[in-house]
């Protein structure tokens, strides 16, 4: 997200504030595509995503009164409710997590070809099993950068956590990551 994107936010967020209903709008169709992936990457069914997106957007215009600009991105600040949101929802269902990546992916990117299909099935199999080896912080790391498409600084606000300490995450990860896939190769 550009410094322009940033302030637009802002200038949004500011105008939703003063209760202008048309910016709430803007802020949710700005924001919705990236929040439902990442909620659809987490919990792997389109329909608990979307609840779980509707949910999210509630709490927003319910927390919105309280936002403040702190140098944090707003989208940042969303991910943060989203996060805390998929932990909610993951307590109630007994902790189960990771949603197929075929599923995500065929999503993003519907195939007519059969033989590609099949290819980007196998492919997103095998990355799931190496998601499956990684620890929480760094599983969330990968699925914010890689399939939400979040930068690092934005990660680490997400993830209230130093950027060095989100670089360190996705190195660990994409290490045990490499490391796994290179397993099942052979």
């Amino acid at each position: 997200m550009d410094k322009h994107e940033l302030e637009d936010d802002l200038k949004l967020v500011s105008r939703a504030q003063k209760g202008e209903v048309t910016a709430v709008g803007h802020l949710f169709d700005r924001h919705y595509q990236s929040m439902f992936r990442y909620f659809f990457a987490r919990v792997g069914q389109r329909q608990q995503a979307e609840d779980l997106a509707g949910e999210l957007f509630t709490r927003m215009v319910h927390h919105l009164p309280a936002f403040k600009p702190t140098g944090v991105p707003f989208r940042a600040w969303l991910f943060r409710i989203a996060y805390n949101l998929t932990m909610d929802h993951f307590r109630v269902t007994n902790g189960l997590e990771l949603a197929s990546l075929e599923k995500v992916t065929l999503l993003a990117q519907p195939e007519h070809n059969p033989v590609q299909q099949v290819e980007r099935q196998l492919t997103s199999e095998t990355l799931q099993e190496a998601l499956e080896t990684l620890v929480p912080e760094q599983r969330q790391v990968i699925i914010l950068r890689f399939l939400v498409g979040l930068s690092l600084q934005e990660t680490a606000d997400v993830m209230e956590r130093s950027l060095p300490a989100v670089k360190a995450m996705q190195h660990r990860g994409l290490k045990t990551m490499r490391a796994t896939l290179a397993q099942l190769e052979l």
